[in-house]
């Protein structure tokens, strides 16, 4: 159930497409997810589904799958390190060269966690917008889970229910040694049934468990199975970050603070 602070109901119409659906999963759930306004909760919906969007249109990229050792990227915004990632060259903004993967995808290959990353970067980015997204992601390194402070992620282990935004896991117990890259993979929930895996593409669950299962140990009996796992973003954070609510300058909640904005510079004083 979802509930605002303040609100004895909130109107589904106040939503469309992807954020209605989202909406009524979480609202029809038994869990309680409350927030502080309207605002933080539709930012949620945003983001959540900008994460879809965002998978998509790096399937649509061309990029390739790869292993660290066989890991590529365009040498004009990242430097590729000797371990296979990608470190954000000196003064590149990191909006520039997290939006070069997805224009120009045919020059970049990493594997399935980078890949996962990847698209929370470039959703947030599209979600808090460039200004507060540059002003707090900065240095980026990508590789494998590595990712900047103010991303925020939280992984429960947990059979409660997932939602479309979301980061899953499939794991592949019994993986040939040679191609340990298929130990399991990271996908994004799309819908109900339905992700995105870097390498794999976007499929059910049994898709993602039969792309797995081709790389088991000769003989294997054990299947590649999804994780009681769940990772996701600091939705309250991130909409704190965010450019048009006002906040991005404030790291911390704080209700006491006086705030105001002269040309591309934020000011804020906070009282203890």
């Amino acid at each position: 159930m979802i509930t605002v602070l303040g609100m004895n109901s909130i109107d589904p119409s106040l939503f469309l497409g992807m954020e209605r659906t989202i909406f009524m999963l979480k609202d029809k759930s038994p869990i309680v997810y409350s927030y502080e306004s309207l605002p933080e909760l539709r930012f949620e919906m945003k983001l959540r589904t900008k994460i879809v969007e965002t998978a998509h249109a790096l399937l649509r990229s061309n990029s390739a799958f790869a292993t660290f050792e066989k890991s590529k990227c365009n040498p004009m915004f990242w430097n590729l390190t000797e371990y296979g990632g990608f470190k954000l060259r000196s003064g590149v903004l990191p909006s520039t060269a997290i939006r070069d993967i997805f224009t120009n995808g045919s020059l970049y290959a990493f594997e399935c966690a980078t890949a996962k990353v990847i698209v929370l970067y470039k959703a947030v980015l599209d979600s808090i917008g460039e200004y507060s997204f540059n002003r707090y992601f900065t240095d980026l390194l990508l590789w494998d889970w590595n990712y900047d402070k103010d991303l925020r992620l939280t992984t429960i282990n947990t059979t409660r229910e997932s939602y479309p935004g979301d980061i899953l896991y499939f794991k592949n117990p019994d993986v040939n040694p040679d191609t340990t890259e298929w130990q399991g993979e990271n996908v994004v929930k799309l819908d109900d049934n339905l992700y995105y895996g870097h390498g794999i593409g976007i499929t059910n669950a049994n898709g993602i468990i039969a792309a797995l299962n081709k790389h088991r140990k000769p003989n294997s009996t054990q299947s590649a199975y999804l994780m009681d796992q769940v990772t996701y973003l600091d939705f309250k954070y991130l909409y704190h970050l965010s450019a048009d609510n006002g906040a991005e300058s404030i790291p911390r909640y704080n209700s006491n603070f006086i705030s105001a904005k002269i040309g591309f510079s934020r000011y804020v004083r906070v009282f203890e």
